[in-house]
């Protein structure tokens, strides 16, 4: 896990590269790769490329990057793992390579020389990446398939600069701070900032899945290489087709925790009372070479109610030996965490604290690395929304022609239901008829009628139109057979990507912690797809039976709560008199200060 950052001055009038420039973009970066840095520019300074390394794989001098192949033939810089490198390597190997290292950064090298841009489809891992290519004078850039590690780039002037964070893009210069009117209001939708935007109109993020070309001709149309939806919708066509369900899914979530155990450094892991978590843990537990450390948080506030993770996991912990830490997290601890906690978001989000703190407290234990649950609620339908969407569409899709009268309707009602209980219900004609409109009615934080309110009313409804032509398009659910598999791709094409997964990469990141989620994996996701795409598949139960370890009859029986923290509480403390509360609040409060 690292910081990546380079310029290539493609165009013929641009510029030569600005080495200080690209050191003020790396060292932005210091907290994502404390172990090492590097930088390379080559001898004509049209390109460079830098890093920030922690060591994770190969720790020594052998494998710090940017590492080049042949000279400077290909120079690559690379932030993420590969889990399968070894297999990939012997392959290479046979076929009569030579490597130098231990690392899976030299065998990216060896991939692309042999099968290019195809040799992403070869990666089992998490990945951002940049390859320059010197006999096409080029340079390719790709992000794994659901979008684990962040990869943002701007072009300026003739010059393209790309980095792992969107504050590090700013912090070299030369960078044009235009708001972004999408960027702005999908935030206040969604809660997050969903790709390809963010808060910045020439800053943009490589969609998940996705590889870009760039060369004198300037960069090429983005390129996907894994579509979740793509994927389920193939998957079934062989549903219900193999083994039994219960042996594939234990198979399948045994093998992607053991390719995520793969490092130089000890592995620890996230746990909390869900099954998620624990799941992972159990399966790790059985797998690891020496006891697990795990690390939970717990808080005052929850004592003894149902959001009280502590003894639980402690519990899972105990069946599953690992070495267990709880950590206790006040409003005091957040109180004084505030300012590093906004200076570590790299785009505005309304999540991701609970993640900042844990992570804080694995890496106090001396973690390098730490497994956790992200994924199972979107895979295997752990949310309400995955009965509560297929039911609004039933019963509103009749009506879909009646939207306008639904907009009128709301106009109408809705100061009585903000007033009563929620906005939202003043919608349900206009965004309930269609999956992508009850998705929005689920998941949003503010309506998009709303934005005119929090945010210039021009830019709402400049932002607004531009999201809202790319969620009616994205995911493609029309070759989904299953309402499962409907909500399943929305969660992950959206929520999972734009907030979870970008949220433990700030939040890990800021304490020099490398998060991995074995259940969050293009590997695993294809092996499991045909059992999602099922008339009936597996749920959270049936993932939380695939240990050897069977977990505590108390945690298989617990409702959903979440990783949650006492958010509310702590916000309302630290609100100003008069000021908007709860997470609308936090939100319109994270956008001002994020950057600031």
């Amino acid at each position: 896990m690292c910081g990546i950052a380079g310029h290539f001055a493609w165009g013929a009038a641009a510029p030569p590269v600005d080495r200080g420039a690209l050191l003020r973009t790396r060292d932005r970066m210091a907290v994502r790769g404390p172990d090492g840095k590097g930088i390379w520019l080559d001898a004509s300074r049209r390109v460079g490329l830098a890093h920030r390394r922690l060591s994770i794989l190969d720790p020594t001098e052998a494998g710090a990057q940017p590492m080049a192949l042949d000279g400077t033939r290909l120079v690559v810089t690379f932030n993420g793992e590969v889990y399968n490198f070894r297999e990939l390597r012997r392959g290479l190997e046979a076929a009569g390579r030579r490597f130098r290292t231990a690392s899976d950064t030299e065998v990216l090298l060896h991939l692309y020389d042999r099968d290019g841009p195809g040799m992403v489809g070869r990666l089992r891992g998490m990945f951002a990446l940049a390859i320059w290519d010197a006999a096409r004078r080029g340079l390719f850039l790709a992000r794994d398939g659901f979008g684990i590690k962040p990869l943002y780039y701007a072009d300026t002037g003739g010059t393209l600069r790309f980095a792992s964070q969107v504050k590090a893009l700013l912090a070299g210069g030369g960078i044009d701070t235009a708001p972004s009117a999408a960027g702005r209001a999908g935030f206040f939708v969604w809660g997050y900032v969903p790709e390809p935007w963010t808060f910045f109109e020439h800053v943009r993020c490589l969609p998940a899945g996705c590889t870009l070309w760039v060369d004198g001709r300037g960069a090429r149309p983005p390129v996907r290489h894994f579509d979740v939806a793509a994927e389920l919708a193939d998957a079934g066509e062989t549903a219900g087709a193999g083994a039994s369900t219960r042996d594939a899914l234990r198979d399948a979530v045994r093998d992607t925790v053991r390719h995520h155990l793969v490092a130089d450094v000890p592995v620890g892991a996230f746990l909390s009372a869900g099954l998620d978590s624990a799941t992972v843990v159990a399966h790790a537990a059985e797998l690891a070479p020496n006891p697990l450390q795990s690390v939970t948080l717990v808080f005052d506030e929850f004592a003894g109610d149902r959001h009280d993770e502590g003894p639980q996991a402690r519990e899972i912990a105990t069946r599953c030996g690992t070495r267990h830490r709880a950590r206790r997290v006040t409003a005091e601890d957040f109180a004084d965490a505030y300012d590093g906690v906004r200076r570590a978001m790299d785009q505005p989000s309304i999540d991701g604290v609970n993640t900042y703190f844990v992570s804080r407290a694995a890496a106090e234990t001396g973690l390098k690395v730490a497994l956790s649950g992200v994924g199972g609620d979107e895979l295997f339908g752990g949310y309400g929304g995955f009965s509560d969407i297929p039911r609004a569409v039933r019963l509103f899709a009749p009506l879909r022609r009646l939207r306008r009268v639904g907009a009128a309707c709301r106009r109408l009602f809705a100061p009585v239901a903000r007033a009563a209980a929620s906005p939202k219900y003043a919608s349900l004609l206009e965004y309930g008829t269609t999956w992508a409109d009850a998705y929005l009615l689920r998941r949003a934080l503010f309506m998009p009628w709303e934005l005119p309110s929090v945010m210039d009313p021009d830019m709402a409804r400049e932002g607004w139109l531009v999201i809202d032509a790319e969620r009616r398009s994205r995911p493609r659910l029309d070759g989904l057979k299953t309402p499962r598999a409907k909500v399943c791709a929305l969660e992950l094409v959206w929520y999972l990507r734009n907030q979870l997964l970008r949220d433990a990469d700030w939040a890990g990141m800021a304490h020099g912690l490398e998060i991995r989620t074995p259940l969050v994996d293009t590997f695993f996701f294809r092996r499991v797809a045909p059992l999602l795409a099922a008339e009936r598949p597996p749920g959270k139960r049936d993932l939380a039976s695939t240990p050897t370890i069977a977990l505590p009859p108390a945690v298989l029986e617990r409702p959903k709560t979440g990783f949650a923290l006492p958010m509310r509480e702590w916000l309302s403390a630290r609100s100003p008199s008069g000021a908007p509360r709860g997470m609308r609040g936090w939100a319109r409060r994270i956008a001002d200060e994020c950057y600031a």
